[in-house]
């Protein structure tokens, strides 16, 4: 049988907070591995890359792209040469690196590269040529490599 055991915490996915529930198997031994279930939203409904950036990046980077800190350090997006690679931002927003967490589960291979895309032409970015447009197909190979 499996019963609440714990109060995960509040994830911030975007500009709403979510409380997950951690429900675990009670006939595990306390401080088990076991499988957890998470109970809040799964993914992310936007599709335009403003809207995701306003709803997924910018709670940590800043509503200007500047980043911050206090608690955590959080990266500026503005004016960033590590943006013209565009399989860079990709593989960051798929797999994390350090405190930012991966999104592969939450956004689609199309949301992925709407935001990218929107990211790397804003914020003092101008990765505006059309050879540098981020694609589903682009993300999509990206996903299968890992961090």
């Amino acid at each position: 049988m499996k019963h609440p055991v714990a109060l995960l915490g509040i994830a911030a996915l975007g500009a709403a907070a979510v409380t997950c529930l951690v429900l675990a198997d009670e006939t595990a031994p306390p401080q088990s591995t076991a499988a957890v279930t998470l109970i809040g939203p799964t993914h992310f409904l936007q599709t335009d890359g403003g809207a995701l950036f306003r709803a997924a990046c910018q709670v940590c980077h800043m509503p200007d792209g500047q980043g911050g800190s206090g608690a955590a350090s959080y990266p500026a997006l503005t004016h960033d040469p590590r943006l013209a690679a565009s399989e860079f931002p990709i593989v960051r927003v798929l797999h994390g690196s350090k405190g930012m967490p991966s999104f592969a589960a939450v956004l689609s291979d199309a949301q992925v590269a709407a935001v990218v895309s929107y990211v790397r032409t804003h914020f003092g970015n101008d990765y505006k040529d059309k050879k540098d447009k981020v694609t589903a197909d682009q993300v999509r190979s990206l996903r299968t490599m890992g961090p």
